[in-house]
Order: structure tokens, then sequence, then C-alpha cells
């Protein structure tokens, strides 16, 4: 499968892709800027549940760092004062970080129910409902974006299980394990999939308000 370098390479470079492609439509810079770094991050997501404390370690640390700033228009919708807000932040920092990482290394399993498409969906749904913005575009796009990038982890996960010997073409052990919708495990799949539903109907709700 492909390494942890080898996926934040190509998912940066669906990043600047992303980004450029987007401008054209109507976003400012910034967005164009800010879409492009979500798409790198989530080419690195799923490397969560990995069995080595590298990814979880770093990806725990950019998570912690870049979704309390997804959350800051939320935030300041919402009335919070400065100092509070600064205390909610570092609060969903080491929550993230520390907390979050433990749970990860303690309930996941490498290629699980993480290496898959309602797992993307989530990672969309769930940048969706951290950027509050009345524009929704933005907010798609933002979650195009990660959604990309989680994709490019997966197909290259996928591309690397097919190995070439001369004219033959054959699959190794970890073939089919990234690009799915269920896993062996039937409890990490209802977990998944209940989140799925449980995020897409706060996404549903939330949009709503932006329709009327």
């Amino acid at each position: 499968m492909a390494g942890f370098r080898t996926h934040i390479t190509v998912s940066t470079v669906c990043g600047i892709v992303y980004g450029a492609a987007i401008k054209p439509m109507g976003f400012d810079p910034a967005t164009a800027f800010l879409a492009a770094g979500v798409t790198g991050v989530g080419g690195m997501l799923p490397d969560l549940d990995s069995d080595s404390g590298i990814p979880v370690r770093e990806m725990t640390g950019l998570a912690a760092a870049v979704l309390p700033m997804l959350l800051i228009p939320r935030l300041t919708n919402a009335g919070i004062g400065h100092e509070a807000m600064i205390a909610t932040v570092v609060l969903i920092y080491f929550v993230i970080r520390y907390l979050g990482a433990y749970l990860l290394r303690a309930a996941s399993v490498h290629r699980g129910m993480f290496h898959s498409i309602p797992a993307m969906a989530i990672a969309g749904l769930v940048v969706y409902l951290a950027y509050d913005s009345p524009n929704v575009k933005i907010r798609l796009a933002l979650a195009g974006g990660v959604m990309i990038g989680f994709l490019s982890h997966l197909v290259l996960d996928e591309l690397y299980s097919v190995d070439f010997n001369g004219v033959r073409v054959r699959l190794n052990s970890f073939a089919g394990s990234a690009v799915k919708f269920v896993s062996p495990s039937w409890f990490g799949t209802c977990v998944c999939y209940l989140m799925l539903g449980g995020l897409g109907w706060l996404a549903f709700k939330d949009s709503q308000q932006y329709l009327k």
C-alpha cells in the first residue's frame, strides 16, 4: 500500500489543482487557498486508523489545529466572547490531540471503516458543519475538497494493491480494503453508517436556515 509520504504528496497536488479549479467559479483567493489546504489534509485522514503511531500522532495534531480554526465562524456567530472563544479553541485542541488520539488507537482497526466511502462522506459532513457561513457554496467547496483528498488516499491504496509481474496482473491481500462500503466488522459498519446518517441529518437541518 502507498506510504504516508506518498499520500501527502498526492493529496497536496490534488489540493493545488482543486484550489486553482474553483477560483474562477467566483471564489476569492483566500477561499481557494483554504479549500486546497483541506484537500491536502483530507488525503491523510484515512491513516488515522494506522497501526503505526506516527500517522495518528501527525494527523491528530493537524486535526487539532485545523478543526478549531474552522469552528471560529460558528463560535463567533454564537455570540461567544473573546476570552471564552480562546478557552474553547484550546479545549478542543487538547481533546482532539490527546483524548482523540487515545480513543483512535484503542477502538480503530487498520483498514477498517476509516478506509471507506462512507468515512469519506463523514469527513465532508464534518467540515461542512464545522465551518459556519451563510454562503453555502463555500461550505460545499470545503467539504468537497476534503472528500477529494480522502478519495485520493483510498484510490492510491487500491492502486498499490495491484502487483505487476511481467504481463500478469494480480491483486495482493490489501485489494478491496480501501474503496469499500462495508467492513468485515458489522459493529464498525453500523457505527459508521449511524454517524453518517446523524451528520447528514444535522447538515440538512443546518442548511434549511439558509434556504428559507
